[in-house]
């Protein structure tokens, strides 16, 4: 049985259904501040602002508390609720996208750090053009992600799913642009591999957001897809009216 935003709402308990919203709210805090992360990170290397960048460095522990807070929320509700079917995949699904989150934040802090070297260096990066454009797209895809999961939307999800192939698309095309200006200029090498850095987190960012994408799929239909290609998905079964799996038990 498919599952929506209500369904955890029904429960006998007011205090269980209490429990799981919170669970929610705090996974969707810890998802804005991975975003706000992100966008300081790249308005700071575009910018050259140092100030801002040091800044993202060093609150990379907020997330990593978080993390930890929301965990010890879901192996309390495990424990103590032992709950069952849709339940329990909204409990496994936080622990997945927590898991996502987190690296999501690492990543945002890695490109705050060259960020940092490149202002100090007095550098205008080359591939500034790409940076701006490929983040504005991974932040499109982590926004809608999110928007998925607080909404249980596999459409939403699905549309993640297909932009993750544009991005990859964008990131490699950069990168081999980048290696021909860097063979044309071996003064530019030391900064092209911090922009190319840059990039790869990126790009690695685009991916965790295709994980959480996939998440909501398994929140809502119960269906594992993580190692499935997305040519070989049916969107009309993975929609919010399509039919539900018939071994999904509710």
């Amino acid at each position: 049985m498919d599952i929506t935003s209500d369904t955890h709402s029904q429960h006998i308990s007011q205090q269980f259904n209490q429990d799981l919203e919170a669970l929610k709210s705090q996974l969707m805090a810890m998802g804005g501040l991975v975003e706000k992360q992100l966008q300081e990170s790249i308005s700071a290397l575009l910018e050259g602002d140092s100030t801002l960048a040091t800044r993202v460095r060093d609150n990379d522990t907020s997330v990593n508390e978080l993390q930890l807070k929301i965990d010890e929320e879901c192996v309390r509700i495990l424990a103590r609720r032992q709950p069952a079917a849709s339940d329990l995949r909204l409990v496994i699904a936080v622990i997945r996208a927590t898991n996502d989150l987190e690296r999501m934040g690492d990543e945002a802090n890695k490109i705050a750090r060259n960020a940092i070297d490149l202002i100090d260096a007095g550098r205008i990066p080359q591939g500034s053009v790409e940076i701006r454009h490929i983040s504005e797209h991974v932040r499109r895809m982590l926004r809608d992600a999110l928007t998925s999961f607080a909404r249980f939307d596999t459409e939403l999800a699905l549309s993640v799913l297909q932009e993750d192939d544009s991005v990859d698309t964008e990131y490699t095309s950069a990168m081999r642009s980048l290696s021909t200006f860097m063979m044309e200029d071996p003064r530019s090498i030391s900064g092209i591999l911090n922009v190319m850095t840059v990039l790869r987190a990126l790009e690695r960012i685009g991916d965790h957001a295709d994980n959480l994408a996939e998440h909501v799929v398994y929140l809502v239909k119960g269906r594992d897809i993580r190692h499935t290609s997305i040519d070989k998905l049916d969107p009309a079964s993975l929609s919010q009216s399509g039919q539900s799996d018939k071994t999904d038990q509710s």
